[in-house]
């Protein structure tokens, strides 16, 4: 490689801070000015999105007991899955048939957040708890099958 392939060097400057002195190079300070600039537009541009109650289509609102109840179900039914899988008393079939029925579960909770402004109702909460029984009773059943 000759001297001319390569590209010029940027003439370091020296920054003096009160009881700091560091080499900074001029490209590396440009790159650090761009960094900071973009991460002042990211801030700024989630703060613009958000509403005024936090809460909207698709979005959980994290101080709505109906949602985070149903939530958490949801959480400790996947474990339960999960947990099934890993000792072996549920088996791959059973497994896919419990998880498609969850996913289906948290399309509708999705759906319903969606109509009311990320929040659930009362009756919505109730029919997605049925749901959640019924599909509680399943993973107990397919996990004491005796297969």
């Amino acid at each position: 490689m000759t001297a001319g392939n390569l590209a010029p060097l940027s003439r370091p400057r020296l920054l003096f801070h009160p009881g700091v002195c560091t080499v900074m190079t001029h490209t590396f300070s440009k790159s650090l000015l761009a960094l900071a600039v973009s991460g002042l537009m990211v801030a700024g541009s989630a703060a613009a999105q958000t509403t005024t109650s936090g809460a909207g289509p698709g979005v959980v609102d994290p101080g709505h007991p109906r949602v985070n109840q149903v939530n958490r179900r949801e959480a400790r039914q996947q474990k339960r899955i999960a947990n099934g899988v890993a000792s072996g008393q549920l088996n791959a079939k059973e497994a896919s048939h419990l998880e498609k029925r969850e996913a289906n579960l948290q399309k509708t909770e999705q759906k319903d957040m969606a109509k009311h402004n990320g929040h659930l109702t009362k009756a919505e909460q109730r029919k997605l708890n049925r749901r959640e029984n019924h599909i509680s009773k399943s993973i107990y059943r397919d996990k004491h099958n005796n297969k």
